[in-house]
């Protein structure tokens, strides 16, 4: 057995050229303080919430257009990565005490270190980032929907609320979840951040706008949003205290029958 996951934090991948607007943005929209960059070229960064406990971060990415990944943090990292090697994963990277892995459909994904992190971040201006939503071409979602199930048996493993979602969702008092979204399309497996902003999305995205950020595309449930790093994510209409779906509206009455 390699143990639950004791916590889970989302980075925001950013093209490093872009990076200081990223953490600007990022900073403003979470209610959050930088801290200081660490890594070999200054690369990470946290995002630190007050009287609560950090569950977002941000990459400086020297290739590509970034995106976002998960980080899994767990009281015994071999045991966790040798169970995911065994359920599919791949090894991208070998650190000191930590692993990159790769999911059967490629997405990066990380192991660390627990290191007692308990306290979830609050909803800050009516959202909150609680959802990684990894996209997965076609031919690779049934194994990334069983990969995951079978990575994380204490989480909700369960179809959403659309024919292409499925929600692998955490357990009580961890701050992210994980939405597998299968593309129209075969291309690359990607991921980017999602936001809970019910019942008001309207106003978080107004806000979001008035701090750079640009309208991509509309939906029916959610918004897709580019920050002014360049970087892809959504405005959901999930309830940002519980991550859950709106309740439906009722249909008004209609005129009485006379029955």
């Amino acid at each position: 057995m390699s143990g639950p996951v004791r916590w889970s934090h989302v980075f925001a991948d950013r093209p490093a050229a872009h990076f200081g607007r990223a953490c600007d943005f990022w900073t403003a929209v979470t209610g959050t303080a930088l801290s200081q960059p660490r890594g070999d070229e200054g690369e990470f960064v946290t995002l630190l919430p007050e009287g609560a406990d950090a569950c977002v971060k941000a990459q400086a990415v020297t290739a590509g257009d970034g995106g976002a990944h998960l980080d899994l943090a767990v009281e015994d990292v071999p045991a966790f990565v040798a169970a995911a090697l065994e359920s599919g994963a791949r090894t991208a990277a070998g650190h000191d005490g930590w692993a990159v892995l790769r999911s059967p459909a490629g997405q990066l994904f990380c192991v660390v270190p627990w290191q007692g992190e308990s306290v979830r971040p609050p909803v800050v201006d009516g959202a909150r980032v609680d959802q990684i939503c990894m996209d997965v071409p076609p031919s690779a979602y049934a194994a990334e929907v069983a990969f995951w199930s079978a990575l994380l048996p204490d989480w909700s493993s369960r179809p959403g609320s659309r024919p292409e979602f499925h929600v692998v969702e955490q357990p009580p008092g961890l701050p992210v979840r994980i939405l597998l979204q299968r593309l129209g399309t075969e291309r690359a497996a990607g991921a980017h951040l999602d936001l809970a902003c019910g019942p008001d999305v309207d106003a978080v995205r107004a806000r979001h706008e008035e701090l750079g950020a640009v309208v991509v595309a509309g939906r029916p449930h959610w918004t897709v949003m580019r920050d002014p790093a360049g970087g892809l994510y959504c405005l959901t209409g999930r309830d940002a205290r519980t991550g859950g779906l709106p309740e439906p509206v009722a249909p008004a009455p209609g005129p009485s029958s006379g029955r």
